[in-house]
């Protein structure tokens, strides 16, 4: 079984179509929504889990890019502003998928974009708001 946490963007004409039924009807893939943001006549941004047999994943992002659908690794969106982090670590007792956690002996907080959920734990706890998250871009 495959899994990958992706951020999908779909063009304003196609924000109606029922493109992820059609993964999960035509692929055989599963998923799991993280985050939404889908208006109608704009972009809509959809973070997801998405999973199935490594071909089945492979012939569902053929699909969606033959859609115009922009499938991006969700690490893309999110980063950490090194300079205002201090290293305290307040982000690793919140961080559900160990994206974020403390490298020993060195006591580095270590951070792991391909491991991220996008739950956005890290961003309210950091005291510094160093964990930036940006996957909403102008939706218009």
């Amino acid at each position: 079984m495959y899994s990958k946490i992706l951020v999908l963007r779909f063009p304003k004409d196609i924000v109606d179509k029922p493109i992820i039924a059609n993964l999960v009807r035509d692929y055989n893939l599963s998923f799991n929504i993280l985050k939404a943001q889908i208006f109608p006549r704009k972009e809509g941004m959809l973070v997801m889990d998405l999973r199935g047999e490594s071909e089945d994943f492979e012939n569902g992002i053929l699909y969606l890019d033959s859609l115009g659908v922009s499938v991006e690794p969700v690490g893309q969106g999110i980063r950490r502003d090194d300079e205002r982090c201090y290293q305290c670590g307040a982000c690793t007792a919140v961080c559900p998928t160990g994206a974020l956690h403390v490298k020993r002996p060195e006591m580095e907080v270590l951070f792991e974009s391909e491991r991220c959920s996008a739950c956005e734990l890290c961003v309210k706890t950091c005291p510094v708001r160093a964990m930036i998250v940006a996957f909403d871009r102008e939706l218009a």
